[in-house]
């Protein structure tokens, strides 16, 4: 029976391929041939086209199964049942994934069903930097933080670091944007009697068309948001046209997250840039208020594509902390434990030093207040 999965493994030797960064080349992690991306898309792309295939049937399996009423629609959608193209063994995973790895064998392991139609993503970044980059970024995302616990620094193991593909939606649109500001500006007179200020009043309208590339919002519920909303921007000047040969050796995930859903966070996104655009055109009055503002979006167009990211986990006093790496940049972002006595002692340090200099001014003030 054919393999609902394909392995990447070298044609020379038989060992597992990865894309690696540094390179920009699959590369065999036994004997080190390299391989360009489109070669390794020519060679595998017809047992991508089969595991598809097989894919399909053995959906169609689970729906006639489904109709005698042994399995509901939610467990159906919640597991799939993938064949390792190397070693045999059974994979079981949820209908988001799309790149994993054997637990059996270790290979790296695609599921082509996953990467056709709609759900087939139009971009890709690669990775640039390398698991060996995200520890060493790690430990300088530990530098100058006065308050970590020593303990946390001095014994910290990365416990788990994977690489992952995120999906991202990227919006195009061309915004008309208008806005209206009543502004006031005062003239003042000074007589030997008396201040005089004469307030006029304005009406500034304000108007301008704005091109959006690529405002990016996750389509992924398992990653946090605001995770990935801190290690932006990609530089989407290196995203390439996808093929699944830049995924091997690292996990990924199709969507979970509809356009259409994030659709009203990307539209708040652009005209709060376009309200932010026109307001700094209207300085220089001694006030100005806005009054109303439109935006309207045209030619709007969605790409769908896929992120680098690492995500790295530590354990400390039992609880895990995770930590996300822009696979691109090296920007990183993660929460920090705090020792609570460094954190006492850095408050207490400060209010000693505020009081201090309280006292030398009260005592100045006294000195002047006497010489006087």
């Amino acid at each position: 029976m054919a393999s609902t999965a394909v392995s990447y493994k070298c044609p020379s030797c038989d060992a597992p391929l990865a894309f690696t960064p540094k390179n920009g080349k699959v590369t065999c992690e036994y004997c080190g041939t390299e391989f360009e991306a489109d070669v390794i898309e020519q060679l595998f792309s017809k047992k991508e086209e089969e595991a598809a295939k097989q894919q399909a049937a053995e959906d169609a399996k689970w729906e006639r199964r489904a109709e005698s009423g042994e399995y509901s629609q939610d467990e159906i959608d919640a597991m799939r049942v993938f064949t390792c193209s190397s070693c045999g063994a059974e994979l079981v995973a949820d209908d988001n994934t799309m790149a994993t790895e054997c637990c059996y064998c270790g290979n790296p392991t695609m599921l082509p069903s996953r990467f056709t139609g709609d759900i087939r993503p139009d971009f890709i970044i690669p990775f640039k930097l390398t698991k060996k980059d995200a520890v060493a970024k790690l430990k300088e995302f530990y530098k100058g933080k006065d308050l970590l616990p020593d303990a946390f620094t001095a014994n910290n193991r990365v416990e788990d670091i994977q690489g992952m593909f995120v999906p991202f939606w990227l919006f195009d649109t061309t915004a008309n944007a208008s806005a209206v500001y009543n502004a006031t500006s005062d003239a003042v007179v000074t007589t030997s009697d008396e201040i005089i200020t004469t307030t006029s009043h304005y009406r500034l309208d304000r108007s301008a068309t704005m091109a959006f590339e690529r405002v990016p919002a996750d389509g992924s519920n398992r990653m946090q948001d605001e995770y990935m909303d801190s290690i932006e921007p990609f530089n989407y000047d290196e995203m390439v046209p996808f093929s699944s040969q830049y995924m091997a050796g690292y996990l990924a995930d199709k969507y979970d997250v509809t356009a259409e859903s994030v659709e009203p966070r990307i539209t708040q996104r652009i005209e709060s840039t376009c309200c932010d655009m026109l307001s700094d055109t209207t300085s220089g009055w001694d006030s100005c208020e806005e009054e109303n503002h439109f935006v309207i979006k045209e030619n709007g167009t969605i790409s769908y594509a896929m992120v680098p990211v690492w995500i790295l986990t530590t354990r400390y006093q039992d609880k895990p902390y995770t930590f996300m790496m822009n696979g691109q940049t090296g920007k990183m972002v993660g929460a920090l434990p705090t020792d609570e006595d460094k954190k006492s002692s850095f408050f207490r340090k400060d209010f000693l030093m505020a009081a201090a200099i309280s006292g030398v001014l009260i005592g100045s003030l006294a000195w002047m207040i006497g010489f006087i």
